[in-house]
């Protein structure tokens, strides 16, 4: 079964500071491991929230709110990233995917490339890729959107794919499945879904083919160890592609 490990944002990423390149090592080989034997699927890692935007969407009108921000209600129901030219491109793609959910809330944020964290130089005329988070609703959390909307959305993806604009999508199980684990000096608390809300930004995430929530668990201790020991991640089953 695919998992998706959600980390997190730290005071040290949200501050713009770049990872030790000790970190960026552990995690490549971590994450080259299960690449290797194809269990590792997807993943991207996200800076601070300087460089996101929230798009609220109400009665027909959507607001843009420019990091940075504070988290307020970051449980996801989707992800989906996006290669584009420019912002407000991929910005005028989330606006349509708004406009069919009629009132929520989505994210959209550039994903940190291997130049971005000290990896290797910057390439002539680099890609520009955008996660597009779709905030968790009431519909979604009891198990998926309207017919109507479901239908408009996959009209709306297959256009993305055809456009060359969306890379991949992952979709996420209600949060009653989920656990949320909270590292403190590698001591582990794990809490039971569904979760209300989540008001800790996500700093990135890893989908992994795992034989269970157990071994997911165990995952994450490595990957919390990683990463400092100290931090908090969000543990959730994937939905069927076709679920949103």
């Amino acid at each position: 079964m695919r998992y998706m490990l959600m980390h997190k944002n730290d005071p040290r990423t949200e501050a713009g500071e770049l990872p030790p390149k000790e970190v960026v090592e552990q995690m490549g080989q971590f994450i080259g491991e299960y690449a290797r034997t194809g269990r590792f699927i997807d993943g991207a890692g996200l800076p601070g929230s300087k460089t996101r935007m929230r798009l609220s969407f109400r009665d027909g009108k959507c607001t843009r709110q420019h990091g940075p921000y504070r988290g307020e209600r970051e449980l996801p129901t989707s992800l989906l990233l996006l290669k584009v030219k420019t912002r407000e491109e991929a910005i005028g793609w989330a606006e349509r995917y708004g406009k069919i959910l009629g009132n929520g809330e989505l994210e959209l944020g550039k994903v940190n490339e291997p130049w971005d964290i000290g990896m290797m130089p910057v390439p002539e005329n680099p890609p520009l890729q955008m996660l597009l988070i779709d905030k968790a609703d009431a519909a979604s959390e009891a198990g998926g959107r309207s017919p109507k909307q479901k239908a408009e959305l996959t009209r709306l993806r297959t256009e993305m794919t055809k456009a060359g604009v969306l890379v991949g999508v992952n979709h996420l199980r209600p949060s009653a499945e989920a656990k949320r684990l909270i590292f403190s000096n590698n001591d582990l608390r794990v809490q039971d879904g569904p979760f209300s809300e989540s008001k800790e930004l996500i700093g990135g995430f890893a989908v992994m083919e795992l034989s269970g929530m157990d071994e997911a668990i165990e995952l994450c201790r490595s990957y919390a160890k990683i990463l400092g020991g100290t931090l908090q991640i969000d543990l959730r089953p994937l939905a069927d592609p076709d679920a949103a």
